[in-house]
């Protein structure tokens, strides 16, 4: 495929969302599918991830020039403690970057209980008047920067105010195939998580989503906090749990109580919703870990502070351990070699064994700071 030239698949990628590999992959996916779509296709748990960043030039209400907020207070957070644990790969399910299981020792430090709320991220907006990542136009000339060279300009109706959202298939499909379950839509906001004629009225527990890290960054100025590195992501997600593999222990999501907010049944065509979810859920509708936080597996995916390299655990390995890892000072993901990502964690409700596993604390995903997407979003931490 001739990589000047921009496939059905990457324009949906230039939404900022997800990963397709899409110069290497859609003549392939052109292939009949077979029906049992999680035999039928290797596993590459790419969910979160895109190869199209920083899509936008800064606009004066974002990011350092939010000012902070009058709330100084810890209200809605819990004291993580000081603690020094094993970071990294628990299981057979666990990715390339997920190793090597490394020792890491981190602060103590407050988070909030649960993911930021559309009540909470309205009263910012309402506060400074922010506007989000995916309610602006995107800028050709610094997108293309960030393209391989020589990548032609899409048409100028698809580089309009718009993000990404979930739209089941009818029928097993490719796993491969992103463009099967993820619709560039114009419209879609953290407003209209779904796009036009979706709203969150009613839905002010529920975790804001379709927020960039630029969003999120902007967010936490104005509250006083800050996003958590990737490490004291972790250390707060095993609950003080040694080893385990779920925030809950080392039962399987989908044995006993329902534990999260997850995509449960065939994805992405059919979900039984055990759980009682089929988008997001309201925060804490299921147990806390053993540090008392929310839906630190499933429900929405949660951006952390450090730039993602999948060799970062490599360069961080050392018998004595490392304290407050902060993240590699480049980013760098071979699949996209062109894109700036960050870390993100937790999961979501499309997550599901055949093919993400992202409910897993050990689970790194990574995407493009301009990712806004209807499973993404965040919670806050402060010293």
């Amino acid at each position: 495929m001739n990589l000047k030239r921009i496939s059905p698949v990457l324009i949906i990628a230039i939404a900022g969302s997800i990963v397709f590999s899409a110069c290497k992959q859609k003549e392939k996916e052109k292939a009949v599918v077979k029906t049992d779509s999680a035999a039928s296709n290797k596993k590459k748990a790419i969910c979160c991830e895109s190869n199209i960043p920083s899509r936008f030039k800064p606009t004066p209400l974002a990011g350092a020039a939010v000012m902070a907020g009058p709330d100084t207070s810890h209200s809605g957070m819990v004291w993580i403690p000081a603690g020094t644990f094993r970071m990294g790969a628990d299981n057979a399910q666990a990715e390339k970057d997920e190793y090597p299981k490394h020792k890491v020792t981190v602060d103590g430090f407050w988070m909030d209980r649960t993911e930021v709320t559309n009540a909470q991220f309205e009263k910012f907006v309402k506060a400074t008047g922010y506007i989000t990542t995916a309610e602006q136009k995107p800028d050709w000339e610094v997108l293309k920067k960030q393209l391989p060279p020589g990548t032609e300009k899409p048409a100028d109706s698809l580089l309009v105010a718009a993000s990404l959202v979930f739209v089941p298939s009818k029928q097993p499909v490719s796993l491969s195939d992103y463009s099967q379950w993820w619709t560039w839509k114009k419209g879609a906001s953290w407003k209209h998580p779904h796009g036009p004629g979706s709203d969150i009225k009613g839905k002010g527990t529920y975790p804001v989503t379709q927020v960039s890290y630029d969003d999120a960054i902007a967010y936490c100025k104005w509250a006083g906090k800050r996003l958590p590195t990737e490490a004291e992501w972790e250390h707060a997600a095993r609950g003080g749990l040694t080893d385990n593999i779920y925030p809950w222990g080392n039962e399987k999501v989908t044995e006993g109580k329902p534990k999260a907010n997850i995509w449960e049944g065939d994805f992405p065509y059919r979900n039984t919703q055990r759980d009682k979810f089929y988008y997001t859920a309201p925060v804490s509708s299921f147990a806390a870990n053993g540090y008392g936080l929310y839906d630190m597996a499933g429900n929405v995916w949660e951006w952390c502070a450090d730039l993602y390299d999948y060799r970062y655990y490599n360069t961080i390995n050392k018998p004595e351990g490392v304290k407050n890892p902060k993240g590699p000072s480049k980013s760098y993901d071979p699949d996209e070699p062109y894109a700036i990502k960050r870390v993100v964690r937790g999961g979501s409700f499309l997550c599901n064994d055949s093919y993400c596993s992202g409910f897993r604390v050990a689970r790194r995903m990574k995407t493009t700071e301009d990712s806004g997407m209807e499973h993404l979003g965040f919670r806050c931490v402060k010293n």
